[in-house]
């Protein structure tokens, strides 16, 4: 038997020590909260992804009544990325969270088929994707998809 050691790291920044740049597309996601369609959960989820060309896609969760049928804000933000921009890596992804009148205190983290997504993303390209969690008291920031999930599933897994 081996025992091993998963090690991740992220950054927590207060909104003043955030450059511009993450505090306007942290701004975005956290504006995307209020067109989430969420009638359900009253949980609104709000993201923005930088492509390498400069250009911004938004988006939000997306829920339905025939709940596996939703979706969530990040493979929204994702899968319009890749479709309208199939081409252009993905450097930076902030996603916000807004329930009960407010922006949560504390960071929402992405679900695990999200971060598969965000992952796949990363590999895709062989770019870093930075992600950037907002919450009230403190802004999360990871320099890699790959730091939310450090073992993930590829396509070259799927040969044996």
């Amino acid at each position: 038997m081996k025992q091993r050691c998963i090690k991740t790291s992220f950054t927590a920044l207060s909104w003043s020590e955030l450059s511009d740049s993450d505090r306007d597309l942290l701004s975005q996601a956290k504006r995307m909260t209020e067109r989430s369609y969420s009638p359900y959960s009253h949980f609104q989820v709000g993201a923005a992804a930088l492509l390498k060309n400069g250009t911004v896609v938004l988006g939000s969760n997306q829920e339905n009544a025939a709940y596996p049928s939703g979706l969530c804000a990040e493979r929204t933000t994702l899968f319009a990325a890749n479709a309208n921009y199939p081409d252009q890596p993905v450097v930076a992804l902030a996603i916000a969270c807004y329930t009960n009148g407010k922006f949560t205190a504390n960071p929402g983290a992405p679900c695990g088929s999200c971060r598969q997504v965000m992952l796949e993303t990363e590999h895709r390209f062989n770019t870093p994707m930075r992600v950037l969690l907002y919450g009230e008291d403190e802004v999360y920031v990871f320099e890699k998809a790959s730091d939310l999930l450090p073992i993930g599933f590829f396509a070259e897994d799927l040969e044996g």
